[in-house]
């Protein structure tokens, strides 16, 4: 087989756990946590480590910003052996009890992009696998981290829906702040469509940097490489309890 052609990958280079976080940088911050790893392939936004953490094999692909950029990724890394996928992201928090720096680990999400609509109807669930939910939920009590767990919301306008925004950004989240959805990201809904219907396993970990009731709650460069550490942390361990389960 050629190598894929926007991820530059070929069978063998990646293992059957890949993590999938936006930023090419925070690849290679995820990929220093292995025992091991080494550069595979850089091409585009796509920049991918594979090596192994207590003796499972894994690797780290960028995907950048949104679901289109993600869904390419994620169907060219099944084509050449990937099996699970989680992603190790940032969100903004939507809930009051949701704290800037803590952790979110999504049960679904809210489909508001527009690439799953490609593949899918609206109609079709966006749900986490309930293993790799399960190893994600398992470690991080192994490292008394008590997430927040429960529906997020992926979205493709980030400053029409954030903190960010030019206008009141709230008036169109009032409808999932009532909802109970944890908080807003960029990739999760085509990520758990995209793997149910390919007969893969997702799941996302997230950490809110910024709170959309509490606009000047900002997490601090110090406390977001801490918490993306201990998020990483959880998702490797996830990725051996994975491995043990399933070979």
């Amino acid at each position: 087989m050629e190598k894929q052609h926007h991820i530059d990958l070929q069978p063998g280079d990646v293992a059957e756990t890949v993590f999938l976080p936006g930023d090419v940088h925070r690849a290679k911050f995820i990929a220093d946590l292995f025992d091991n790893a080494e550069l595979v392939a850089h091409k585009r936004q796509y920049i991918t480590y594979t090596g192994t953490y207590k003796g499972t094999r894994v690797s780290v692909t960028s995907t950048g910003i949104g679901c289109p950029a993600l869904a390419i990724a994620v169907e060219e890394l099944i084509n050449v052996g990937a099996k699970n996928f989680i992603r190790i992201g940032t969100c903004g928090a939507l809930q009051k009890q949701v704290r800037v720096g803590s952790v979110v680990i999504a049960t679904g999400a809210v489909r508001g992009d527009g690439t799953s609509r490609e593949y899918f109807p609206l109609e079709y669930p966006a749900v986490a696998d309930f293993d790799t939910l399960e190893a994600l939920l398992e470690a991080a009590k192994e490292r008394n981290v008590e997430p927040h767990v429960g529906i997020i919301r992926a979205h493709d306008a980030f400053y029409a829906e954030s903190v960010f925004a030019g206008g009141d950004y709230l008036l169109k989240d009032k409808p999932w702040i009532e909802s109970g959805v944890l908080s807003t990201e960029n990739e999760s809904s085509t990520l758990f469509t995209l793997c149910t219907v390919r007969k893969c396993r997702s799941g996302t970990i997230l950490i809110p940097v910024g709170h959309h009731l509490f606009p000047e709650e900002m997490i601090s460069t110090e406390q977001l490489t801490e918490a993306i550490k201990l998020e990483s942390l959880i998702a490797l361990d996830a990725a051996v309890k994975l491995k043990q389960k399933f070979g």
